[in-house]
């Protein structure tokens, strides 16, 4: 995707030095006990071991799928793997629409897709038998003693200080940062645009999230270098949190070269948590979400967890980066692309930012003036159920799952609740496939009456906590682009692509 910007005026155990032979032996099976001139035995003995396995996979893959849609049989060993590592949303569309639960098998993993708006908020909602798990990769590179992962009381428990993250209060101190970062960007991007050359949006966009997200949660706490390091490596994490990757964190890995990166993050994590806990203890007054922690839990009526180590605070920071990173880029590019394709949407957002604004472009935003913009937030949730930044989240069974009256989803089984088939469902949503925010204007519209299909933040114990976050950003970013530049979207085959 890419756009041509213009002016507009006004992110051992050691062996013993001897050992003795046990006093027993071991009767030998026969059919192991193969002379090495016998090669023909030992070629059919491990022919029939073989073929005994790749029987048996296709008896439990069967077993487990039952009545379910999916293929009568699975591809020996890998499955669906080559579409699992080509994804495209056609493929899933298809997968989809073979029946509200349907199944496939990859690399022996085998999986259960949700289609429906029904069974995508069962699993969402079902903690006692279904926990996030992302991918195979996710707790390796996540690390497996994150937050993220817990669930029930415990996650209850851990989650509920971190609400207090995202309250009005703390959003309107969040904004400045955001904005100016916003400014300083746009203001690059039309600099670099000079040259009336299409210019490539998303590693531009994931910059610019990814120094809003550091200021916004790190503020002066991480420095420049820190900031630059964490950004430069980061995609090496979003890489490997691919559906389908090597396993195994071996040299030359995507999975291994997200642990180096992830552990570089920690480090200068850890050290903004030390230097927020020192400026807090100082007197100072909080300027980012580090210190709005801290000086929340120290306050003498707060009757929550107090203890959080700088580990702890820094691995929270790093999974608010990992949430706000892609999923947040892929949203505001979306939009952009949403406002070039449509010029008289377009002209609604600038004539409400002149009446919001009388003209003021330069005045500093708040929330209320955020809150005055309808229009846009119409344009922002509607580009996001068009084109949902994320299209499932993979969760993972901790025991057998009765999903319905006839199939009970196997323990251990990876579960994937569709986000997008509920956002285009047509019966609430009428051509779900056009780009109109208009919907969003009638408060009993189908679309506002019907909101358990809006499942754009997820649904749930884990539903995402910081929607206001990040619905903030994206409208401050938009309006200030909409106010101070033009840009076209030089469509390409990929230009539709929801990935």
């Amino acid at each position: 995707m890419a756009f041509n910007l213009l002016y507009r005026s006004s992110s051992s155990a050691v062996l013993p030095a001897s050992t003795h032979a046990p006093g027993h032996t071991f009767n030998t099976p026969s059919f192991l006990s193969l002379s090495q001139d016998d090669p023909a035995r030992w070629l059919f003995t491990t022919t029939a071991i073989i073929l005994s396995l790749l029987v048996l996979e296709q008896l439990v893959y069967r077993y487990k799928k039952a009545q379910l849609p999916g293929a009568a049989w699975t591809i020996p060993i890998i499955g669906k793997l080559v579409d699992s590592m080509y994804p495209t949303l056609e493929n899933y569309k298809e997968q989809w629409d073979s029946g509200a639960l349907s199944v496939v098998s990859v690399f022996n993993i085998f999986i259960v897709m949700a289609s429906s708006t029904e069974y995508s908020r069962k699993i969402l909602n079902s903690p006692t038998h279904a926990e996030p798990c992302l991918v195979n990769s996710a707790k390796q590179v996540l690390c497996s003693d994150n937050w993220v992962f817990l669930t029930g009381k415990s996650h209850v428990e851990y989650r509920r200080p971190l609400n207090a993250l995202f309250t009005r209060k703390a959003l309107s101190m969040y904004l400045p940062i955001q904005e100016s970062i916003a400014r300083k960007h746009l203001a690059q991007w039309l600099e670099v645009a000079k040259g009336a050359k299409s210019q490539a949006i998303m590693m531009t966009a994931r910059a610019m999230n990814m120094e809003t997200s550091l200021r916004v949660f790190c503020g002066t706490h991480i420095s420049e270098r820190a900031a630059r390091e964490i950004n430069e490596k980061y995609w090496d994490i979003t890489q490997a949190l691919e559906l389908v990757n090597f396993p195994l964190a071996l040299p030359g890995t995507k999975v291994y070269r997200a642990i180096k990166a992830r552990k570089a993050a920690m480090y200068w994590l850890e050290i903004a948590a030390r230097r927020s806990k020192a400026a807090m203890a100082e007197g100072h007054e909080p300027e980012c979400m580090l210190d709005e922690w801290i000086h929340n839990i120290s306050d003498e009526n707060y009757k929550g967890r107090k203890d959080f180590s700088d580990k702890e605070m820094a691995m929270v920071i790093f999974s608010f980066l990992f949430a706000s990173q892609d999923a947040m880029s892929s949203g505001l590019i979306y939009a952009f692309q949403h406002l070039a394709d449509h010029p008289d949407v377009m002209e609604k957002v600038r004539e409400e930012q002149d009446r919001v604004r009388q003209g003021n472009y330069d005045t500093p935003l708040d929330l209320d003036m955020l809150d005055q913009m309808t229009y846009l937030q119409a344009v922002i949730k509607e580009s996001m159920r068009v084109m949902p930044p994320v299209t499932m989240v993979p969760y993972k069974t901790t025991k057998s799952f009765p999903i319905s009256d006839d199939y009970v989803v196997p323990a251990g089984t990876m579960i994937i609740p569709s986000f997008f088939n509920p956002l285009h469902d047509p019966s609430i949503y009428p051509e779900p496939e056009v780009f109109r925010p208009e919907r969003w204007l009638d408060p009993k519209g189908l679309a506002n009456t019907n909101p358990k299909n809006y499942l754009v933040f997820g649904s749930g114990p884990h539903r995402c906590i910081g929607i206001e976050y990040a619905t903030m950003n994206m409208t401050l970013t938009i309006a200030t682009a909409a106010t101070t530049m033009q840009w076209e979207h030089d469509v390409t085959p990929e230009s539709g692509a929801v990935e």
